[in-house]
């Protein structure tokens, strides 16, 4: 079967995307904070310390609160979202359908937000709320109950909420409204056309300067674990100038894929790296103790759905719980907020034409069943070593928490092969995890007018480095407390961001909803111009039309001819004065779909200058469809036959005029436009 032609006719053009051209103030903002933050690090390591300590129990005092009620507040938002009439909403234009399999999306799902850290916490956040809960005696029933749960809520749905919030609004803003692909396009319906000045770009910055730290987190808590397994596995000593050397690899293969493009291996080690995760898991849990695990991982389920609504706004503001606060919740919840621009912009990128609520639930089940398991077969064997007499396993994982994970694994049968095994699972979502991140900032600090660009080959590369002397710096300073300080003050500009999101993406949801009730509340015109007689002539000719399969040659000539001067007909009333309160800006121009390259004609009326009052458009594709297994195809030998489809503002509608008369095109053109006004009227 040959494949469908949606080349050009005519005089027909495909468009040149811009090329993406540096953001220079966002990026030149946020490499100079950077590069000040690691500096200031490396040369005066105790002010450092000190300072970034102070500055973090400021945080915790004043925005403590905050930040567990944003998380809160997120939650709620994109659950309303999704099962609300907006959730029918799709990420992309109407005519838009979902680029990968469900099984695919939800493997991209796993690679999106799990990493190290996962290895890192599963084991050490158990055993330390089991020996020193933030409330309660340790070492009871209850505490290993709630130890496993409270790792569940610090890592579970409430965290994939906040990727779902700037997924949702990355993708919507950019695949449906046609914006940039960044954060300041969500400002949008708040701002206007503020958001390509001063307003915007501060936006930006803090979302890049919040990435950052985010991404040096999780890099640092990386090469940390990965050095103690290298020391385990080949008697690699454990220090900083291992950890830099690690820190070096990663940079060097950032930089080799943004010179060489190798990005689709480096999609392959993200999707191996998973499958050996779960080659892991398995092993644990058939090495251990099977029942035991199974009967915890159900327990699981059930304390967490008991307790979750508590966690979700406890403070303690009855007891005194020290630096739990900030050791913990705070520091996950500014620690998602750092990497929502991170994964909320790759979620949008493989997520376009599913709905707001294939999207969400997606978001918020499929991961968290992934982490779920893991969480909950680490964290009840590492609890069954402490119940079982070895207290000596419980206190040292407190003391040194990237060891706990490969102390666990020395409980089971070929530990040397299982380390090994668990280094290299590190290392792989090390290395892909950097590469991510270099692409990502690159991609927040450049002007990209086309969502599917990304951004030139000098700003990845200095978002590698940049990122690997941010890790390195911090991790000299104080490791993994100081980092995890870093990331609860820089994550806090950003939650203010988050916020707006929310506000802009719910205002310009209402629109959507204005515009389907005006166009319901127009349908009394749409049925008045179809009030003509039926006669025979009128029917068979429609009947004749519905069983026609027309050729893309015979499709094209309608769409040059009949098409095209019906729509100047339309263009040229308005255009001589005779409508009253006429747009200044009407135009027919022709020109190809940007992503089939398939011919088009356009007829906008009005301007796109502000989104918030949108230009109408009414524009006709020729599209190539598969011939149906009864219409012929071995009387005509043809595979595909050519179908003119109306597309508007909001994208394809499904319907075909290939072989309209004039009249009919121009009354449902006047259809179309009645319920533009109509939205209008209601906006």
């Amino acid at each position: 079967m040959t494949q469908p032609r949606n080349e050009p006719v005519s005089d027909f053009a495909v468009a040149e995307p811009e090329k993406p051209q540096l953001n220079v103030v966002v990026f030149a903002g946020s490499a100079i904070g950077t590069v000040l933050v690691a500096l200031w690090a490396i040369v005066f390591p105790d002010n450092a310390s000190t300072v970034l300590g102070a500055v973090v129990g400021w945080t915790s005092e004043w925005f403590g609160w905050f930040y567990v009620l944003l998380a809160w507040a997120i939650l709620v938002f994109v659950v309303y979202i999704a099962l609300s009439r907006y959730g029918r909403i799709r990420i992309g234009p109407d005519h838009a359908r979902p680029e990968f399999s469900t099984l695919s999306w939800a493997s991209m799902l796993f690679a999106a937000g799990i990493g190290t850290d996962l290895m890192f916490f599963a084991v050490a956040e158990p055993v330390t709320q089991y020996l020193a809960p933030p409330s309660g005696d340790p070492e009871t029933v209850d505490a290993a109950r709630e130890s496993v749960a409270w790792t569940l809520f610090h890592y579970g749905i409430s965290g994939w909420a906040m990727y779902a919030l700037m997924g949702m609004a990355l993708g919507y803003f950019a695949y449906r409204l046609k914006l940039p692909l960044a954060i300041r396009s969500a400002l949008y319906p708040l701002l206007g056309k503020r958001v390509d000045g001063p307003i915007g770009d501060a936006v930006d910055l803090a979302a890049v300067l919040g990435t950052i730290f985010g991404v040096a987190t999780s890099l640092g808590i990386g090469v940390v674990m990965i050095n103690v397994g290298l020391e385990v596995t080949l008697g690699i000593d454990e220090g900083l100038p291992a950890q830099i050397a690690m820190i070096v690899l990663g940079v060097g293969v950032a930089t080799v894929s943004a010179v060489s493009g190798v990005d689709r291996g480096i999609k392959l080690l993200s999707e191996l790296n998973v499958v050996l995760a779960v080659l892991l898991s398995i092993w644990v849990l058939i090495a251990g103790k099977t029942e035991y695990l199974l009967n915890g991982l159900v327990t699981n389920i059930g304390d967490f759905l008991r307790l979750f609504p508590d966690m979700m706004l406890q403070t303690f503001p009855y007891e005194d719980t020290g630096t739990w606060m900030s050791d913990w919740t705070l520091f996950f919840w500014a620690w998602w907020i750092a990497w929502a621009s991170f994964v909320g912009m790759f979620l949008a990128r493989i997520s376009r034409g599913r709905t707001l609520r294939e999207f969400t639930l997606g978001v918020l089940i499929i991961p968290f069943t992934y982490i779920l398991m893991w969480i909950s077969i680490y964290g009840n064997a590492a609890l069954d070593v402490i119940r079982s007499g070895d207290a000596e396993f419980g206190l040292n994982t407190m003391d040194a928490p990237e060891r706990g994970f490969y102390a666990l694994l020395e409980q089971y049968p070929a530990f040397t092969l299982i380390a090994i095994l668990a280094t290299v699972t590190a290392l792989l979502f090390y290395v892909t995890s950097a590469d991510s991140a270099a692409l990502v900032m690159a991609n927040l600090t450049s002007r990209l007018k086309d969502p599917r660009q990304d951004a030139a080959s000098f700003p990845r590369i200095f978002w590698a480095i940049a990122t690997g002397v941010l890790t390195a710096a911090v991790l000299g300073v104080g490791g993994i407390p100081a980092l995890q300080s870093a990331t609860v003050i820089m994550g806090l500009p950003f939650a203010f961001v988050m916020v707006a999101v929310m506000f802009g993406l719910l205002r310009s949801l209402r629109r959507e909803g204005t515009r389907s009730d005006g166009a319901a509340q127009a349908i009394h015109s749409t049925m008045s111009s179809r009030s003509e007689t039926l006669t025979p002539g009128t029917w068979r000719a429609r009947l004749s039309r519905a069983l026609a399969y027309p050729t893309l040659t015979q499709a094209d000539e309608y769409l040059n001819g009949t098409v095209r001067s019906s729509l100047e007909e339309v263009a040229a009333e308005v255009m001589a004065g005779n409508v009253e309160d006429a747009p200044e800006t009407v135009s027919v121009v022709e020109g190809s779909d940007p992503e089939d390259g398939a011919p088009c004609v356009t007829l906008t009326i009005g301007s796109d200058d502000d989104p918030n009052v949108p230009a109408f458009q009414y524009q006709v594709h020729r599209t190539a469809v598969a011939m149906p297994t009864y219409a012929g195809r071995a009387r005509r030998g043809d595979d595909y036959y050519g179908r003119l489809e109306v597309y508007l503002s909001t994208g394809g509608q499904g319907y075909d005029i290939m072989g309209y008369s004039s009249s009919q095109i121009i009354n449902d053109v006047l259809d179309q436009y009645e319920r533009h006004l109509e939205f209008l009227r209601l906006s």
